[in-house]
């Protein structure tokens, strides 16, 4: 199977009129200049040369509000390129955008310039969630333009956020069955942190706003992702990118931050199948094969399925078998 690469391109979010509760780019956009072409150009080549050349590749603009530059801003970064998608180079496109800000103008243009995926930021599609967060849009919005993005032949990605003001559990479970319901291929799933200098932080400070502990979080998203992987949506990614100013703390004043929040969550989601499969049995050994791309994740982050299992079991084998599922495992009790 071939891997997927991205080549990562970032535009500083200057298009956005709005200011959500969770969101700083108000504070940091004026302080970070715009890529120039060139750098673009020596980016995408540098990204390509560590590569294989048989990968599925593509170029991705992250930002968060691309379509909400004028026409002939968007074309100075698709111009870039173009080309690469044209001399096979990479598969395509992929760009991260609002749902208010998607016209059959816009969506021609794209297509003009190779973009396969369109991302837009829902992270809720509940109209109260969405109205305390400050998105300026109502799930009517999003609803529009992800039905313009999948008539228009793209790729339609669908990112949530958990954990938001006004947010539930059932609040989220809705949101992910109205992603699955308006054909959404992707998803990402991004628990809420409060972040210095937002209006979220603000909240905070006041006692108007508390996080989602680590461990909801996790469990959220085990959940959250079951119901992902039984209708087909891939899910691109769990937990925000770990930045310095994250890891370090400079930039996270509160919330369910962890450098491994997918593997947090794929170890959940393995000791839950255990659980449910093995119960309380007991025994001298026992032996477990899962497909091999899960072997990390079934052990458990920092073993702990494992450390948990041999309460139950004196001796515990982990082996892999490609013949298994990856969400599929067996197992033999001496």
């Amino acid at each position: 199977m071939k891997t997927h690469y991205t080549i990562p391109i970032f535009i500083p979010e200057k298009a956005c009129p709005f200011r959500c509760v969770y969101c700083n780019q108000y504070h940091i956009a004026d302080t970070q200049a715009s890529p120039d072409p060139e750098n673009i150009k020596t980016t995408i080549d540098a990204y390509l040369q560590t590569m294989p050349l048989q990968a599925h590749k593509r170029i991705a603009f992250f930002g968060g509000n691309f379509t909400g530059m004028t026409i002939t801003e968007q074309n100075r970064y698709l111009e870039i390129t173009k080309p690469y998608v044209e001399k096979g180079a990479v598969e395509g496109i992929q760009l991260s955008t609002r749902p208010d800000y998607i016209t059959e103008e816009i969506l021609d243009n794209l297509k003009h310039y190779h973009v396969k995926i369109i991302e837009l930021g829902a992270q809720s599609l509940d109209d109260e969630v969405l109205l305390q967060a400050g998105r300026g849009h109502g799930k009517a919005e999003v609803e529009m333009a992800a039905r313009m993005i999948r008539e228009h032949g793209f790729e339609l990605c669908l990112q949530m956020m958990l954990g938001l003001p006004g947010h539930s559990y059932e609040k989220s479970m809705l949101t992910a069955k109205k992603i699955i319901e308006w054909g959404a291929k992707y998803t990402r799933i991004y628990p809420t942190l409060v972040i210095k200098d937002t209006l979220l932080a603000d909240l905070y400070d006041a006692k108007q706003y508390i996080p989602l502990r680590l461990e909801e979080a996790i469990s959220w998203s085990k959940d959250l992702m079951k119901l992902f992987e039984k209708h087909g949506l891939i899910i691109l990614r769990m937990g925000l990118h770990p930045s310095e100013g994250l890891i370090n703390g400079t930039n996270l004043i509160a919330g369910p931050f962890h450098v491994s929040f997918k593997e947090l969550v794929m170890s959940a989601l393995w000791k839950e199948k255990f659980r449910l499969q093995l119960g309380k049995q007991k025994g001298e050994a026992i032996v477990i094969k899962v497909h091999p791309s899960q072997l990390n994740a079934a052990i458990g982050y920092q073993k702990q399925n494992k450390n948990n299992l041999l309460m139950q079991f004196n001796t515990l084998t982990f082996l892999t078998d490609n013949t298994l599922s990856e969400r599929e495992f067996s197992y033999t009790i001496h």
